[in-house]
């Protein structure tokens, strides 16, 4: 007893990333089909750890009649082209683009913050994944949301470069290597060297002097969390190759110690408090690569406004910020609507 679920975008970081979660987690899967371009028409695609593989199809091609889901990671372009398809066949599509993020008929979830939202799916049979950045923020603020109301949040971002694909992981690691050797820097996938250096700029710039990247995590959380909640970003790429790491600055309505928000976090779904006040007592990226949680850190008192903290939040991009999300979104999917055939 299972679903039969289909895999688009197999071939990529994320793709691959949802095949070993789904083996990781065990979810019930009756028939697994992985699609993506014709390019990867007949590559073998492994199934996490467990030794199978899947052959990949053309999603040019495919029949999307009879799957009960789909889990997209194929950009905006394709994903404007083959989740109508998808879904108007039946199949219920959880994309991880932004194309239909801030559509009002379409869901935007985060399991551990706003499941109930997901019941809007049948509007469109579409669910979407949030940007991999306010995800992992929005898991962290929920539970504080819930004690003391978030009235507004500062964020810094400091995003890895496989937050821009494997050409961005190429890119570091190229240059890495044109410096040490010193051969001329290869510059390609970003707007500036990004080996030994960080870049304050992710996606195209709008008229306001916010990137994409930033008006994302406004309006993101915004229709995640709370639609009153005031947000201000600065998301900056760093030379790290996985894992999100943001530093958080809250405004509560609410009085709430930093000691009280500690206890709050060591409870919470989907979080995982590490915070020691001493050296090494706190998450880097190096350290959440392959795991689940959404690490928090370094939470203190903010003096500079009535009822604030700052803390420090990272988390593996590929997994919570995309992979994994996706498939919580499933297993949410399967349990509250979908039967197992």
């Amino acid at each position: 007893m299972g679903y039969r679920i289909v895999v688009a975008g197999a071939t990529g970081n994320v793709g691959r990333e949802v095949l070993a979660i789904l083996a990781e987690r065990e979810f019930p899967i009756a028939e697994l089909a992985a699609v993506a371009s014709s390019r990867s028409q007949g590559e073998e695609v492994e199934i996490g750890d467990t030794g199978r593989t899947v052959k990949c199809q053309n999603i040019d091609h495919f029949d999307w009649a009879g799957w009960d889901m789909a889990i997209f990671a194929i950009g905006s372009d394709a994903t404007a082209i083959h989740a109508p398809k998808a879904a108007a066949a039946g199949c219920v599509v959880i994309d991880n683009s932004s194309l239909y993020r801030m559509d009002p008929d379409v869901p935007l979830i985060v399991p551990e913050v706003n499941p109930d939202a997901i019941d809007g799916y049948t509007a469109k049979n579409i669910i979407a994944n949030p940007n991999c950045s306010t995800a992992q923020m929005v898991v962290a603020l929920k539970p504080l949301h819930d004690a003391a109301t978030v009235k507004r949040v500062v964020v810094s971002t400091y995003q890895s470069v496989s937050g821009a694909g494997k050409a961005g992981m190429d890119e570091l690691w190229n240059q890495t290597r044109q410096i040490f050797v010193g051969d001329e820097k290869d510059v390609q996938k970003f707007t500036k060297q990004i080996a030994f250096n960080v870049i304050p700029h992710i996606d195209k710039f709008l008229d306001d002097g916010s990137t994409k990247e930033e008006w994302k995590m406004v309006v993101e959380t915004k229709k995640i969390l709370d639609p009153k909640v005031k947000v201000v970003a600065t998301c900056v790429r760093v030379p790290v190759f996985v894992g999100h790491s943001e530093a958080v600055h809250v405004e509560l309505e609410n009085e709430l110690s930093a000691e009280a928000a500690q206890e709050i976090l060591r409870e919470a779904p989907g979080v995982m408090l590490v915070d020691k006040r001493e050296d090494g007592g706190y998450v880097t990226p190096v350290e959440c690569v392959g795991d689940y949680a959404t690490f928090v850190s370094r939470v203190r008192d903010d003096s500079t406004v009535d009822n604030g903290l700052a803390f420090w939040c990272v988390s593996d991009n590929l997994r919570k910020g995309a992979a994994l999300n996706a498939v919580q979104i499933a297993e949410l999917l399967g349990r509250r609507h979908l039967k197992k055939g």
